[in-house]
Parts: structure tokens; C-alpha cells; sequence
């Protein structure tokens, strides 16, 4: 199975935030943003919404970190998933993902993330501008050179 990811792409999002409920529903079966592994940071007053979600690292700060091991890559979706079996609860996760990715529901000891719904992110499903898609990584790597190539194109044509 070719390794897919999360490809989010802040230009597309409308923060309509589709993708907290849908997530909550999937995983928690109630619509509570608050429980979503994925969030929507919006800076109002510029009208920028990016979508938050883990990234399911090369080298995850998280799984580094942790003192128990609990935190390990599926090899099949590659998703970095955490063993409750093994979490203490320390929190360590939290404080070292450059994402924000991993949260706390109320009343509970153990972090959730993004599993990316067992290879079949429904954040991505669900998203009506297609700023958050699910798709190979060989596929995201395109999409960036072609961004790149787009943003000199443009500078070159500014230039003459």
C-alpha cells in the first residue's frame, strides 16, 4: 500500500470547520468539535482559516519523547497512533508537538490524534473546497513543485 497523507491547503479553506464535527461523529459518535483530532485555527481579520491536524511525522517529536513507547507509526497507514495500554499519561506529547495536534478530552488521561481514520480520513472526505485532501506522497511532493513553480513563474513574469 503507497503511503498516503493529510495535504492541507490554507488558500481553499473557507473555516467552515465541516471537519471538527465530522471527525468528533467518526470517531466519538457526537458531533463535538471539541473532541475532533483536527482543528481550524482563523485569523479573522485577515480571512485566513488553516485546518490543524497531525502530520504523522518522519520523526515524530511525540513518539521520540515519550518515556513508554506508547506512541507508534501504523505500517500500513502510516498514521502515528497511540497505545492506551502504554500511555501514563504524562502529557510529554502535548507539550512537544510543533502542531498542536494531540488534545485532552474532558475528564480523560489518555491524548487523542489523528489516526487518519484507519486510511480513509473523513476530514478530507467531508471537505467541500477540497482544502484538506488525503492523497500519496508522492502526489503531495508534486503539488508543492508545482505551487513553487507557480510562485517563480510569477515573480519572473513581475520582473520583466
Amino acid at each position: 500500500m503507497q503511503r498516503k497523507v493529510l495535504l492541507v491547503d490554507p488558500e481553499k479553506c473557507t473555516g467552515c470547520r465541516i471537519c471538527e464535527p465530522v471527525c468528533s461523529l467518526a470517531h466519538g459518535g457526537a458531533c463535538n468539535p471539541a473532541e475532533a483530532r483536527i482543528g481550524v485555527v482563523n485569523w479573522y481579520c485577515e480571512g485566513i482559516s488553516v485546518p490543524m491536524v497531525c502530520q504523522h511525522c518522519e520523526k515524530p517529536p511525540c513518539a521520540e519523547v515519550c518515556p513508554t513507547n506508547a506512541l507508534k507509526r501504523n505500517p500500513e497507514t502510516g498514521a502515528i497512533l497511540i497505545d492506551p495500554g502504554l500511555c501514563m499519561g504524562c502529557r510529554m506529547c502535548l507539550v512537544v508537538c510543533p502542531f498542536g495536534a494531540l488534545s485532552l478530552k474532558d475528564g480523560e488521561e489518555i491524548p487523542i490524534k489523528c489516526d487518519l481514520c484507519k486510511g480513509e480520513a473523513k476530514c478530507a472526505s467531508f471537505c467541500p473546497t477540497g482544502a484538506i485532501q488525503y492523497v500519496s506522497a508522492t502526489q503531495t511532493n508534486m503539488s508543492k513543485r508545482r505551487a513553487a513553480a507557480d510562485r517563480i513563474s510569477e515573480l519572473l513574469r513581475r520582473a520583466v
